[in-house]
């Protein structure tokens, strides 16, 4: 089934290549979505796939690259789009 979640992600997440590591992330899952630095120094993701696959995903973004330190992941649910657009670092 397919859904989509929003998530925001605090802790040390900019300049770490926490972008990257979600795209990277959301591209092995085949997720479709985007991912963003916020200038609060918070990072939001938007990400839409299978349930299965945004399990796995998050379970990787709770814990982000090397040099990240994620101390909180917010998700909400949201409703799926069921658009194909990839996923983009923007």
């Amino acid at each position: 089934m397919r859904v989509a979640r929003h998530y925001i992600i605090s802790g040390r997440v900019h300049g770490v290549g926490f972008r990257f590591f979600v795209s990277h992330c959301a591209s092995v899952e085949g997720l479709h979505g985007w991912v963003q630095n916020m200038d609060d120094g918070r990072v939001e993701i938007r990400a839409e796939g299978e349930r299965e696959s945004l399990d796995r995903f998050e379970h990787q973004i709770g814990h982000g690259p090397p040099r990240a330190r994620v101390d909180n992941v917010d998700i909400s649910e949201i409703g799926a789009t069921g658009h194909d657009i990839g996923f983009a670092v923007r």
